[in-house]
């Protein structure tokens, strides 16, 4: 028979490969070509049309999804955060604290874009927060174009590490489907699964290293490369010294609050994700009113925009999961399967293919495509060869954080892209991008041969 199951599988990738690169809306892409597939193998005689009418039972499981419920409450709690001029007070207040250090502007920045991660979770979000307001204070100030533009944008993608993050939310459900289907497949009927939770924990050292790895490079570029950063230094009476401390401490005090609530909520095990998402949503309300940022303007733009996002997501979901079910009629999981563990080398070799496969398709794709489009397919045959799942998970979310970065095609680039001034060049943006994908891969590199990284803090603290 001409029509393989191979081919139409190959066939059926690239036919998604090309919608989406035609700016054809995802959702509809991933849904209606598998299922264009779907009646065509029924009409040769090679597909089983059972498998799609498993969808509503697979629409219903998203539905009653308590993690899922998650999702919509950190991005209102992100959007609303953005509301309240939080990270406008912060910035400002660690520029001022950190200007007689060298390279201070970039190292706030830095600082700055890891609260907001672990206040908001979205990467678009705060990386045009954060060009907005610190990009033209940098320029004016004297730090290079490059330099300026590659900070914000690699501060900005911290949201997709540190949690709570919206993408280790969604993450930690394909992983945990993908580990159970792989212990399923070799015997075990009783199999465990992975946490949302024990993703948080997991990435918490990884994400402080980064955080790290950003500063320590930041202050030996400014002793390699000094024409980058300006040499003038404030003088600070010691008068002021009191009310710049009082001024950082006001501005650092109510985000502070509400990460310890949310995360500490849901690392000291009194709360689930869920829960502590809307103790985030409250708390993001609360700050806002004491702000006085809080109006009916806002609470509408606020709620009008979690909705797109959350609509966005869960619609990509339930096209994912139409997708997932034509790939598994067509044994797509078997072939995988068959690849991946019959490739010399072994895991080894599975597992850097599939590293570079998920980079290459983070320049194209956006994160939550590759969440439940790919991580599906290469999931179960990757944990059946018995790689830890909580170290393959944070792999995948840092190796899609560098994708965010890497020139040309890096969302996090284009997000700066469309709020930064005419006169900062995107070849600049793209120079100031690279020594922090660099950076990326050399966590990579770290985490492989450190895997305790991921693994020893949720060991020792759920044991």
């Amino acid at each position: 028979m001409i029509f393989t199951q191979e081919i139409i599988i190959i066939s059926m990738l690239l036919t998604m490969f090309l919608f989406l690169l035609t700016g054809y809306p995802v959702a509809f892409t991933i849904a209606g070509v598998p299922f264009l597939f779907a009646l065509f193998g029924q009409l040769i005689g090679i597909f089983d049309m059972s498998y799609v009418a498993a969808l509503p039972n697979r629409i219903y499981g998203i539905m009653t999804n308590d993690l899922l419920i998650s999702v919509p409450l950190f991005v209102f709690m992100g959007v609303m955060l953005q509301k309240s001029k939080i990270a406008e007070e912060l910035l400002e207040s660690m520029a001022i604290l950190m200007s007689n250090v060298r390279s201070g502007l970039t190292i706030s920045v830095t600082l700055v874009g890891a609260l907001l991660a672990a206040s908001t979770g979205i990467v678009g979000a705060t990386v045009v927060t954060m060009g907005l307001l610190s990009l033209p204070t940098m320029l004016k100030k004297g730090y290079a174009p490059s330099l300026s533009t590659g900070t914000i944008c690699a501060a900005g993608t911290l949201g997709q590490i540190i949690p709570p993050s919206i993408v280790l939310i969604l993450l930690s459900d394909q992983i945990s489907a993908s580990y159970q289907q792989a212990q399923l497949e070799l015997g075990n009927f009783s199999p465990e699964s992975v946490s949302v939770t024990d993703l948080f924990v997991g990435a918490l050292i990884p994400g402080i290293c980064l955080v790290f790895l950003y500063i320590l490079w930041q202050l030996i570029n400014s002793y390699l490369n000094p024409k980058s950063i300006p040499i003038k230094k404030k003088v600070i009476n010691k008068g002021e010294v009191f009310t710049i401390y009082k001024k950082v401490f006001k501005a650092l005090l109510p985000p502070l609050i509400l990460i310890i609530a949310v995360l500490g909520s849901i690392l000291g095990g009194l709360a689930t994700p869920t829960e502590s998402a809307g103790v985030g949503a409250i708390g993001a309300i609360l700050l806002a009113y004491l702000k006085k940022q809080l109006n009916f303007n806002v609470m509408k733009d606020v709620v009008q925009s979690t909705a797109k996002t959350t609509s966005m997501v869960f619609i990509i979901l339930v096209g994912a999961a139409l997708f997932s079910l034509v790939f598994r009629g067509y044994g797509g999981d078997e072939i995988v399967a068959h690849f991946l563990t019959n490739l010399s080398g072994g895991v080894v070799t599975s597992i850097i293919i599939t590293m570079v496969a998920v980079f290459l398709l983070g320049f194209f794709l956006e994160v939550f495509e590759i969440i439940y489009v790919v991580v599906p397919i290469i999931g179960p045959a990757i944990l059946m060869m018995g790689v830890d799942p909580l170290w393959f998970a944070i792999m995948i979310a840092i190796n899609l954080q560098t994708s965010f970065l890497t020139p040309p095609f890096g969302f996090a680039l284009f997000y700066l892209r469309g709020v930064a001034p005419k006169h900062v060049l995107t070849t600049q943006i793209y120079k100031g991008a690279i020594p922090f994908v660099l950076i990326q891969l050399l966590m990579l590199i770290i985490l492989w041969f450190y895997p305790e990284l991921a693994t020893f803090l949720p060991k020792v603290i759920y044991n």
